[in-house]
C-alpha cells in the first residue's frame, strides 16, 4: 500500500518538473541562450527606438513567463524560449541601470550579489533545498525562476565590469570566465565539492561567458571585438538554439527521470 502511494507520488512529480535534466545539452543551450540576448538586446537598442525596444524585451518576457507558468510539466521550447527572454529583457534592465541611471558596474555587480544571496538563502529557508531535481511545485518553481533572474542581472553587470571597467576586453573577459565556469565541475568530478553549490556557480558563469564572446563577435574592432556585427551573431546564435530545441524536443534527452 505505502509502496504503491509512493509510486504514485513520484508519478505525479515527473509530471509536474518544470525544468530540464542537467546535460551536456542545457549547458550548450544555456551558453547560446546567453549570448544570443546579449546580441539582440545591443541589435535592437541601436537599430530601433531604445524605449520601444525596452518595451518588447518586457512583452516577451511577460508572455513567456506566463507560457511557462501556464505549462503542466516540461516543455522545452516553453523553458528555453523564457530563458532568452531573460537573457534579452535582463541585458536591456541591466544597459538602463547603467547607461540611463549612470550606477557603474561594479555597484550593480555588487547589488545583484546581495540580491542573489537573499534569493538563494530565502528559497533555502522556506524549501531546505537548492535542488535543481526539486522544481515540482509553483513555490519551488518561482525561486528557481527568481534565482535565475538574478544570476541574469549579475552576469550582466560582471560581465561589462570585467570587459569595461577593468579593460580586460572581450576575448580576455571570455576566456576569464571560461576558466571560472569550469572550474566548479573540476572540484565537483575531482574534490567532491557540493553539486548544488557546484551548478548555481556554473550557472552564473554562463551569463557574463556567453556575452563576452557575443561582445567579442558582434562589436565593432575598435572597442576590442571582431566587427561581425550584433545582427549577423544573432541570426547565427538563434538558428543553433532552434536547432538544439528542436532536438531535445523530439528526443526528451532532458526530461528529468525522477528516481523513487
Amino acid at each position: 500500500m505505502n509502496q504503491s502511494i509512493s509510486v504514485t507520488r513520484n508519478r505525479e512529480k515527473q509530471f509536474l518538473m518544470k525544468v530540464p535534466e542537467i546535460t551536456i545539452y542545457f549547458w550548450i543551450v544555456k551558453l547560446l541562450t546567453t549570448a544570443m540576448g546579449e546580441s539582440t538586446s545591443d541589435y535592437l537598442v541601436n537599430n530601433i527606438n531604445p524605449y520601444v525596444a525596452v518595451i518588447l524585451g518586457a512583452v516577451g518576457f511577460f508572455i513567456a513567463l506566463i507560457l511557462q507558468f501556464s505549462a503542466r510539466k516540461y516543455v522545452a521550447w516553453i523553458y528555453w524560449l523564457l530563458v532568452v527572454m531573460v537573457a534579452i529583457f535582463g541585458t536591456m534592465v541591466a544597459d538602463v541601470i547603467h547607461i540611463v541611471l549612470g550606477v557603474p558596474y561594479y555597484a550593480s555587480t555588487i547589488a545583484f550579489a546581495i540580491i542573489l544571496t537573499v534569493v538563494f538563502a530565502t528559497w533555502y529557508k522556506v524549501e531546505k533545498t537548492l535542488s535543481i531535481h526539486s522544481i515540482y511545485t509553483r513555490r519551488r518553481e518561482v525561486f528557481y525562476w527568481a534565482a535565475v533572474l538574478a544570476t541574469f542581472a549579475m552576469g550582466t553587470a560582471t560581465g561589462d565590469m570585467t570587459a569595461m571597467t577593468l579593460n580586460l576586453g572581450y576575448l580576455a573577459s571570455g576566456i576569464l570566465f571560461i576558466v571560472l565556469f569550469v572550474l566548479p565541475a573540476v572540484g565537483y568530478f575531482l574534490f567532491g565539492l557540493n553539486e548544488i553549490f557546484a551548478f548555481w556557480f556554473a550557472y552564473i558563469m554562463t551569463r557574463p561567458l556567453g556575452a563576452s564572446f557575443a561582445d567579442w563577435f558582434g562589436k565593432p574592432k575598435g572597442i576590442t571585438g571582431l566587427g561581425y556585427g550584433d545582427g549577423i551573431v544573432v541570426a547565427v546564435l538563434t538558428i543553433l538554439i532552434v536547432i538544439f530545441v528542436v532536438y531535445l524536443s523530439v528526443t526528451l534527452r532532458d526530461v528529468q527521470q525522477l528516481e523513487d
